[in-house]
């Protein structure tokens, strides 16, 4: 009935005839000054290569005036929501598992970002941020990646690194052979036994951090929205256009994946 007109963008209105009073649709974005639209577009355009300050512009055009910080304020709240939602879900991941590492600038130092993906899906299982390449602990990434999927690969294929040796031996390997992990750390850049797939992933990454010069900290949003991104939003070629969520089994109904996932996470 109508639509609701105010600085930031028109709202559709509707009227109930059981309680003769007028109301507005508007799950997961309430208490929101600025439309809906305006949110999801700050969302898609930033985790797909912009920088803060080019995503304000881009809204702007729309006929939203916000600033760049708005808009960091918009990602951070929304992320923290989805990422709280989606952690609840266990994705139905293939039995390999890979491993790999990439270096990032965070306030200027040298940082490696530490994440672990399924094979056939190309779901990016778990990520955390490690002081240093040499000498890391990568068993609490292998227990995260267990607990997001509630299971262990039968194959597990890394670089040589010592760390994820030492990882795997604390967490996936067990004495009774039937049940032991394989892990396959003797990878060459072409064959069989090579990580091109996870090298792709850490390429998607360093092509958005280089944007915005160095990440500011470590539980940065960039970090755990763009795995969110890759996951849930960004189709795939080699999935034949799916979004790993959707070849792990998880579909996000509608169009807008931004929309459904926001107002998914609001209802829970």
């Amino acid at each position: 009935d109508g639509i609701r007109h105010n600085k930031h963008g028109d709202i559709q209105k509707f009227y109930c005839k059981n309680c003769n009073r007028y109301f507005t649709i508007n799950v997961g974005f309430e208490k929101m000054k600025n439309n809906p639209d305006g949110v999801i577009m700050a969302m898609q355009l930033y985790f797909t290569g912009e920088s803060l300050r080019n995503v304000a512009r881009a809204i702007r055009l729309q006929g939203v005036e916000v600033t760049h910080q708005t808009v960091y304020n918009w990602i951070l709240k929304y992320t923290k929501l989805m990422k709280e939602y989606l952690a609840k879900i266990n994705p139905q991941v293939g039995d390999a598992w890979r491993a790999d590492e990439v270096f990032v600038k965070i306030r200027g130092e040298l940082k490696y970002v530490f994440s672990v993906m399924d094979d056939e899906t190309r779901f990016w299982i778990a990520q955390e941020v490690a002081d240093r390449k040499e000498g890391h602990d990568a068993r609490g990434l292998l227990q995260k990646a267990k607990e997001t999927t509630g299971t262990k690969p039968k194959v597990f294929i890394t670089d040589g690194l010592p760390s994820y040796q030492e990882a795997y031996q604390k967490e996936f390997w067990t004495v009774k052979r039937q049940n032991r992990t394989l892990h396959i750390k003797h990878i060459h850049l072409q064959g069989d036994m090579n990580n091109n797939k996870m090298e792709r992933l850490n390429g998607e990454f360093r092509d958005r951090e280089k944007v915005v010069r160095g990440i500011k900290k470590s539980d940065s949003v960039i970090i755990d929205g763009y795995q969110l991104f890759h996951n849930y939003v960004r189709p795939h070629m080699g999935l034949d256009g799916k979004t790993p969520a959707e070849a792990c089994g998880i579909e996000i109904q509608g169009d807008n994946k931004w929309r459904t996932l926001i107002q998914n996470a609001s209802r829970n």
